[in-house]
C-alpha cells in the first residue's frame, strides 16, 4: 500500500455525505425489488441481487443495513424496515444450531437495534427482547465446541468438528456480548459453561492455528499470513493441517479471511478493556490475552499492507497463481477489469475497519498506531469513489467488484471480461456501511461505535 500519511477522517466528510445518500438509495431499491421469500440476498448477478450459498448467513447484514443507515441519517423509513424485518424474520438465526455465522446475522439486526434503543435514538420498546436474542444466539454459537488436545478449543465451522474457520473470530463478538448480559451456557447435568471463557478459548484457537508469524510452521509461514481453514483429528483434537474453503489453497492467504482475523482481533482487544482483572485473573490474566490478541492484529495488519495494491483494495487471494502474470500487482492501484485474478473489495471494507480501530488502541501519538489508522484511511479513500461504488441507479449494488466463491465458480463474469467484477456482495455493502459509520461518528463527536455498546 501507499499510505497516504495526510489523509484526516474530516477530509472524507464529502465523500461520506454523497455515500449515505446512494446507500439509501440502493436499501430502498433492494427493499422494493427483492423478495425476501427467495432466501438470503448474497450476491448480485448483472447488478440484481441473488441467493446463493450454503448457509443463511447473510440475511442480517440485509436488514442491519437499514439500522445503520438510519444511525447516518436519521431516515426513520429505514429504522422500521429494519425493527419489522427482524421481528419477522430473524428468529430462525437465533436459534441455528447449524452455523458458525451467529455474530454476523444477529449482531448486524438485534445488535444495532440495542444499541439505538441505549442510546435514545430508537424508543426503548425492545429491550429486553434484543438482549435475549443476543444472550441465546451466544450460548447457541459456543455450543458448537470442540475441544483440543492441549487443552483448547474452538467453535467450529459448518463443516463439522474438525474445521476451524478464520471467519468465526468476529462471530466470536456474540459469545461476548452473551456474556455480557450476564448469561452462560448449560450443558450436561446442569454444567455452566463459562462463555467467556468459550470465546477467549476459540481467539487463542485462531491465533495459535489459523495465523502464521514466520516462525517455522512451515514452509509457507510468514508474518501475517493466515489459512482460511484449520483441519484437526476430531478423535484426539490435533492439529493436521491448514485448508481453504474460499481461497487459493490452505498455504496462501484468502485476504476476506484475512480481514476478519484483522478486525476480530481488534475488537476484541477493545471489549479486553471492558473486563475486570479479576474476571480475566480466572482465565489466565489480562497481560496473556492482551499479547495474543495484539500480536494476532499487527501480524494480520501487515500483510494486509504489504501484499495490498498501492490504493488500498488487495486481490481475493495473495497466492493467486494468475497474480504472476501481472507483473509488480503490488506497486500499482487496483484494478478490476485485469484478465488473471479479480479483487476482493469486500476484503477492503471488513479489513479497513481493523486497521482504524488497532490504530486508535495503539493510540495516536504512536508510530505504529499513525501508520494503522492512516492505513485504514487510504483504503476508504478508495472505497468511496467512483471506482468501487455501485453509482449506476439500477444496479442493487453499493460496493463493487467483491467475490464471494472464485474457486467454485459462483461469481458472474460479464461480458468482454475474463475475470468476476462489477457486482457486489450483502456482506460488503454491510461491511463498507459500517465503516463508514466508524468514520462518521469520529467525525461528529458522537459516542465511538464498538460491537458491545448499549450491552457493557
Amino acid at each position: 500500500m501507499n499510505i497516504n500519511t495526510t489523509l484526516t477522517p474530516q477530509d472524507l466528510s464529502g465523500d461520506l455525505s454523497r455515500f449515505w445518500e446512494l446507500s439509501g438509495q440502493k436499501i430502498d431499491l433492494i427493499l422494493k425489488e427483492y423478495d425476501p421469500a427467495q432466501g438470503s440476498p448474497v450476491f448480485t448477478v448483472d447488478g440484481k441481487y441473488s441467493t446463493r450459498g450454503w448457509t443463511e448467513w447473510t440475511e442480517g447484514f440485509h436488514y442491519g443495513s437499514a439500522f445503520l443507515q438510519f444511525d447516518a441519517t436519521g431516515e426513520e423509513r429505514h429504522a422500521e424496515a429494519a425493527k419489522k424485518l427482524t421481528i419477522d424474520r430473524m428468529a430462525s438465526h437465533v436459534s441455528h444450531i447449524g452455523v458458525h455465522d451467529h455474530g454476523f446475522n444477529n449482531l448486524s439486526t438485534y445488535g444495532n437495534w440495542l444499541r439505538l434503543q441505549h442510546e435514545g435514538r430508537l424508543p426503548a420498546d425492545h429491550v429486553e427482547f434484543c438482549k435475549l436474542a443476543i444472550k441465546l444466539s451466544g450460548a447457541i454459537q459456543a455450543s458448537r465446541w470442540a475441544n483440543t488436545h492441549d487443552g483448547g478449543g474452538y467453535i467450529y465451522s459448518f463443516n463439522g468438528p474438525q474445521s476451524l474457520f478464520v471467519d468465526t473470530i468476529r462471530s466470536c463478538r456474540i459469545v461476548m456480548t452473551s456474556h455480557a448480559l450476564g448469561h452462560q451456557l448449560m450443558g450436561e447435568n446442569d454444567e455452566a459453561i463459562s462463555l467467556l471463557e468459550r470465546a477467549l478459548k476459540h481467539i487463542e484457537s485462531t491465533a495459535k492455528y489459523s495465523v502464521f508469524y514466520g516462525e517455522g510452521r512451515d514452509i509457507y509461514d510468514e508474518w501475517g499470513r493466515t489459512a482460511h481453514e484449520s483441519v484437526f483429528n476430531p478423535n484426539d483434537g490435533r492439529f493436521r493441517c491448514p485448508n481453504s474453503q474460499q481461497g487459493y489453497t490452505g498455504f496462501s492467504t484468502w485476504t476476506r479471511g484475512l480481514a476478519w482475523a484483522m478486525v476480530g482481533f481488534a475488537e476484541e482487544l477493545e471489549f479486553l478493556q471492558t473486563l475486570s482483572d479479576e474476571d480475566l485473573a480466572a482465565v489466565g490474566g489480562r497481560e496473556k490475552w492482551e499479547q495474543l490478541m495484539l500480536k494476532g492484529a499487527r501480524a494480520t495488519c501487515d500483510w494486509f499492507i504489504a501484499n495490498t495494491p498501492t490504493d488500498g483494495i488487495p486481490y481475493w487471494d495473495g497466492g493467486a497463481p494468475g497474480l504472476s502474470q501481472m507483473g509488480d500487482w503490488r506497486g500499482r492501484e487496483s484494478d478490476p477489469f485485469n484478465d488473471y485474478e479479480p479483487i476482493d473489495s469486500s476484503a477492503a471494507a471488513i479489513g479497513a475497519q481493523g486497521l482504524l480501530r488497532l490504530g486508535k488502541y495503539l493510540g495516536a501519538d504512536s508510530e505504529d498506531g499513525q501508520r494503522y489508522t492512516q492505513a485504514g484511511l487510504t483504503s476508504l479513500q478508495t472505497l468511496l469513489s467512483d471506482k468501487y461504488l455501485g453509482i449506476a441507479p439500477d444496479h442493487h449494488g453499493l460496493l463493487l467488484h467483491s467475490v464471494y466463491h472464485h474457486p467454485n465458480g459462483w461469481d458472474n463474469i460479464p461480458e468482454g471480461q475474463k475475470v468476476p467484477c462489477g457486482e457486489a456482495c450483502m456482506w460488503g455493502d454491510y461491511h463498507l456501511r459500517e465503516l463508514a459509520l466508524y468514520v462518521d461518528r469520529q467525525i461528529k463527536d458522537q459516542p465511538y461505535y464498538t460491537f458491545f455498546a448499549g450491552i457493557v
